[in-house]
C-alpha cells in the first residue's frame, strides 16, 4: 500500500495548524497588550446574547437582503465542516467517505443536504461579488477602505466559490466512478446537485475521472487549510472571535459611558463628607481599573476588550453607514477607527517582536486618529447599535478625548468655555448663579 499521499496530508495538515495557532498567539498578545477590564454581570445572560447575535445572526437580519445571503454562507460553512472532518479522516487513513459506513442511511441526507448548501453558498457568494465590484454599494467604500481591504473582501468571495465548486465537481467525479463500479469508490452518499454534472463527466474514462476526484479533493482540502491560515490576516478573522467578542459584550445600557473610578470618588466626597477618602473602591465594568493615565493615548491604554472588538471587525461599513456625522460629511468613520486600532496593535506588536516585551516604539493611537474625527462623535451610539458583532468604537473615542481633555486639555475652545463656566458658575453659562432666575423677572 502506498503510504506517500497520507504522508502528505499530515504533513501539510500539522503545518498549516502550527502556523495558525502561531499566529492566533500574536493576535492573543497583540489584544492583551491593552489594560485590564473586569467584566462582571450575569454568564447566563452573556450566554444569551452569544445564542442570539453571535449564532442566531439577529443583528444581520436588519438589513434583509445581505442579512439573509450571509446566514445562507454561515450556515453553509459550519455544516459543510462536518464533511471537511470525513475528508481528513480519509487523507490521515486512507479510506473513502468512512462516515458512510457509520451514518448508514442518514449519510445520503447529510451529503445531499451539503450539495443544497454548497449551491446556496456558492450563488450567495456570487451575489456578494456583484454587490461589491458591480452594483458598487456606497457603504463597501470609504476613505478607509483602501486595496488591501477591498481586495481582501473579493478574495475570501472568490475562495469561497473556488472551493464550493471543487466540492461539487468532486462528488460528482466520486459519483460517477461509484456508477462505475470503480475498486475503492463504494457507492455511498446522495449528489442532488452535481449529479446534473455527470453528462459532462460520462465521456472520461476511469483514469481522467480518479484524476478530477483526486484533484479537487486536495484542492478541497489544501484549499480550506490555506483560508485558516488567511483567516488571521484578514478581516474574516471575525469568524473566530466574533462569538467571544459578542460575550464580553456590555451588558449596561449602551449610552452608559464609564467613569473614572478615582474621579468619580473624588466628586462623591466633595458631595458628601461622610465617605470615607481611603476606601478603596471595588473595580467592575461600569468602573474599571484605573489606568496610568487619564483616557487612552495609545492602545496600551485602551481596555483588552477594545482591540478585540477591532480583530473582529468585519468592515461591512454599517456603522459608518449609521452615523449622523458621516452622514453630513464629517470625516468620521467609526470603522476607520476599528481599523486604526487594530493596525496599531498589530504595528505595536511586530516591534516587541523585534526589541522585547518590554519596548515600545515612539507612535501612539493618536498618530492613527486625527482631533477632528474624535469630536466630530455625536456619542449617540448608532454605530454600536449597527454592528453585527456587538463592536463599540464609540469606546476608544471617548477615551481618546478624555485623554485629550484630561492629559493634553486640548479640547474645543468651546468645550474649554463651557468647563469654566460650569467651574466658576455652575452652568454652562456665562452668568454667575445669582443671576440664573432673571429671566423671571423680565417683562
Amino acid at each position: 500500500m502506498n503510504y506517500l499521499p497520507q504522508v502528505i496530508f499530515l504533513l501539510i495538515a500539522l503545518t498549516a495548524v502550527v502556523l495558525f495557532a502561531r499566529k492566533v498567539g500574536r493576535i492573543r498578545r497583540n489584544i492583551f497588550l491593552g489594560r485590564d477590564v473586569k467584566i462582571s454581570g450575569s454568564k447566563k445572560e452573556r450566554w444569551l446574547t452569544v445564542l442570539r447575535v453571535a449564532i442566531g445572526q439577529s443583528k444581520m437580519t436588519k438589513k434583509p437582503i445581505s442579512g439573509a445571503l450571509h446566514i445562507i454562507v454561515y450556515v453553509g460553512f459550519v455544516l459543510i465542516n462536518v464533511e471537511v472532518v470525513e475528508i481528513i479522516v480519509d487523507g490521515a487513513f486512507g479510506t473513502h467517505r468512512f462516515l458512510s459506513d457509520i451514518l448508514g442511511g442518514f449519510y445520503n441526507f447529510m451529503i445531499g443536504s451539503f450539495e443544497i448548501l454548497a449551491l446556496a453558498v456558492l450563488l450567495a457568494c456570487e451575489v456578494f461579488l456583484v454587490r461589491r465590484n458591480v452594483l458598487k454599494i456606497k457603504r463597501f467604500f470609504g476613505k478607509e477602505m483602501t486595496s488591501w481591504p477591498k481586495s481582501d473582501a473579493n478574495i475570501i468571495l472568490i475562495v469561497e466559490v473556488l472551493l464550493m465548486s471543487a466540492f461539487l465537481l468532486m462528488n460528482a467525479a466520486d459519483n460517477q466512478l461509484q456508477i462505475l463500479g470503480v475498486e475503492h469508490y463504494t457507492v455511498s452518499g446522495s449528489f442532488p446537485v452535481s449529479s446534473f454534472l455527470l453528462p459532462f463527466l460520462e465521456s472520461f474514462d476511469v483514469a481522467s475521472l480518479i484524476f478530477i476526484e483526486r484533484f479537487c479533493w486536495w484542492f478541497h482540502i489544501v484549499g480550506i487549510l490555506a483560508f485558516l491560515n488567511y483567516l488571521p490576516y484578514s478581516k474574516h478573522f471575525h469568524i473566530v472571535l466574533a462569538f467571544p467578542n459578542v460575550f464580553y459584550t456590555k451588558l449596561v445600557a449602551k449610552g452608559r459611558l464609564t467613569n473614572l473610578s478615582e474621579v468619580t470618588d473624588q466628586v462623591k466626597m466633595m458631595m458628601d463628607p461622610s465617605i470615607d477618602p481611603y476606601a478603596t473602591p471595588v473595580a467592575s465594568e461600569e468602573t474599571p481599573v484605573l489606568p496610568s493615565t487619564f483616557g487612552a493615548k495609545d492602545i496600551t491604554d485602551l481596555p483588552w476588550t477594545s482591540i478585540m472588538h477591532a480583530y473582529t471587525c468585519t468592515e461591512c461599513g454599517r456603522c459608518t453607514d449609521e452615523c449622523p456625522a458621516s452622514q453630513t460629511g464629517k470625516i468620521l468613520s467609526p470603522r476607520k477607527i476599528m481599523m486604526d486600532v487594530r493596525d496599531r496593535a498589530e504595528e505595536l506588536g511586530s516591534y516587541k517582536d523585534k526589541n522585547g516585551a518590554s519596548a515600545h516604539d515612539s507612535l501612539d493611537l493618536l498618530s492613527y486618529i486625527t482631533k477632528e474625527e474624535l469630536w466630530a462623535c455625536t456619542s449617540c451610539n448608532a454605530c454600536t447599535e449597527a454592528c453585527p458583532v456587538n463592536n463599540d468604537p464609540l469606546a476608544v473615542i471617548m477615551d481618546l478625548r478624555r485623554y485629550l481633555v484630561m492629559e493634553q486639555s486640548a479640547a474645543p475652545q468651546e468645550l474649554n468655555l463651557m468647563f469654566g463656566n460650569i467651574e466658576n458658575n455652575g452652568a454652562p453659562w456665562q452668568f454667575p448663579m445669582s443671576d440664573r432666575f432673571n429671566w423671571a423677572d423680565e417683562e
